[in-house]
């Protein structure tokens, strides 16, 4: 770890079971919130993966709210609202923070970025100086949905952050996604820590990580035992097969 003392900025998550009133509504029906007792995340980057539904990125959501960021994605100095489409989560769950505070911070949520995209042009109006610097130079409508993605974690992301973020690579290349990884690394040697809900095996093989898989409940499981990892390896190494079997 370069000598450098770990001490994460989030260390966990716990569910405080006895404020819930039923688990038959509403995200607490949810399989993955209705198991769900206490996470203890990795201080530098823990994964959460499942199937569409299962409730990852309600989890993730609510963590980031939680933590005081604002729903739709942001920094904590994001106040906007187009939408308020948020679970009510967030107020069941407690952060169990670590000792010390990021220096920066982002939620990034692939649903809602073009609305953060669209704040941020707002906000380079409004306050003085070269705002849009820390996202590029220029508006991030003005490149690709991939390119902006990356430069907004290439540019806005620094050293001793806290970073969650939810299925960034839907809209990253496969090279982009190994591009992330590198950076994702930059960073944590620079103490920064991420919290992340994907699809993707790519990012998942990231190596300083906990993994954790909803199924039945929510469990840590290595990458090798991931669903994603073993899904993806078996169609890459008999597609031919797979292929035929799904179009006949």
């Amino acid at each position: 770890m370069n000598g450098r003392k770990i001490d994460q900025f989030i260390r966990g998550v716990r569910l405080d079971r006895d404020k819930v009133e039923s688990f038959d509504k509403y995200p607490f029906s949810l399989r993955a919130v209705r198991e769900m007792d206490r996470i203890v995340f990795h201080p530098n980057v823990t994964f959460i993966v499942g199937e569409n539904g299962s409730g990852k990125s309600t989890i993730l959501e609510a963590i980031a709210t939680a933590y005081g960021f604002n729903p739709e994605g942001g920094t904590k100095n994001f106040n906007f609202s187009t939408s308020d489409t948020h679970s009510c989560l967030y107020d069941f769950i407690t952060v169990v923070k670590g000792a010390k505070m990021p220096k920066d911070g982002f939620f990034l949520r692939a649903e809602s970025f073009y609305n953060v995209a669209t704040n941020i042009d707002e906000l380079s109006k409004e306050i003085p100086g070269d705002f849009l610097k820390s996202y590029g130079g220029k508006s991030l409508h003005d490149v690709s949905h991939g390119e902006s993605f990356f430069a907004l974690i290439m540019n806005k992301f620094g050293k001793n952050g806290l970073y969650i973020l939810d299925e960034p690579e839907a809209a990253l290349s496969p090279i982009r996604q190994m591009s992330l990884i590198s950076r994702m690394d930059e960073l944590v040697k620079g103490g920064s820590q991420f919290i992340i809900a994907t699809h993707s095996p790519i990012l998942m093989a990231y190596p300083k990580s906990f993994i954790y898989e909803i199924k039945e409940n929510i469990e840590r499981v290595s990458y090798e035992e991931s669903e994603n990892y073993n899904i993806t390896k078996d169609f890459l190494n008999n597609y031919k097969k797979m292929i035929h079997i799904l179009t006949k």
